[in-house]
């Protein structure tokens, strides 16, 4: 059995790793927490399990048929583990499909700084770089009109947010 090499890109004090299987039990951690609309599920707590997990197998599951080559990486500071990002490199542009840091890692500016990075890697290849941001996300929302993105598409739940390498 031949060992794949281990790749990391170092972003400032944090680097990105390809995810492993053995990672899931943490992505799914990171995807609850910052889910908040989870949290406020009122009923008995098998309930409340069994909807949060469901949201999570139906994220997988949708992610997977609409982003078949999407990548999970782990975002990590010193060796820890202080988030996720999950980034499909399609043909007309670059998705963040989902991105979310711990919640003792947020404020911090990590997501900034992977998101920045995103940016790069689709300045060089001449790409847009886009992601659906939850409406009743307002932290997420200054983010990305800070970093330049555009609402370009709006619903009643998520507006999908653009950046142009040209600035568009």
């Amino acid at each position: 059995m031949v060992a794949k090499p281990v790749v990391s890109t170092s972003i400032d004090v944090l680097s990105l790793r390809p995810a492993r299987s053995s990672d899931m039990p943490m992505i799914e951690q990171i995807y609850q927490s910052a889910r908040p609309d989870l949290q406020w599920i009122d009923g008995e707590p098998e309930l409340i399990e069994t909807v949060r997990q469901q949201q999570w197998n139906m994220m997988m599951q949708c992610s997977g048929e609409q982003y078949p080559n999407a990548m999970h990486f782990m975002v990590e500071r010193a060796g820890s583990t202080v988030g996720t990002v999950m980034v499909d490199f399609g043909h007309d542009e670059a998705r963040v499909v989902f991105i979310a840091m711990l919640p003792e890692a947020r404020g911090q500016g990590y997501g900034r700084s992977v998101l920045q990075q995103l940016q790069v890697a689709a300045r060089k290849v001449g790409c847009p770089l886009s992601v659906i941001v939850w409406r009743m996300n307002h932290d997420a929302r200054r983010l990305y009109l800070a970093l330049g993105f555009q609402c370009e598409e709006q619903s009643a739940v998520a507006d999908k947010w653009v950046w142009y390498p040209s600035g568009h």
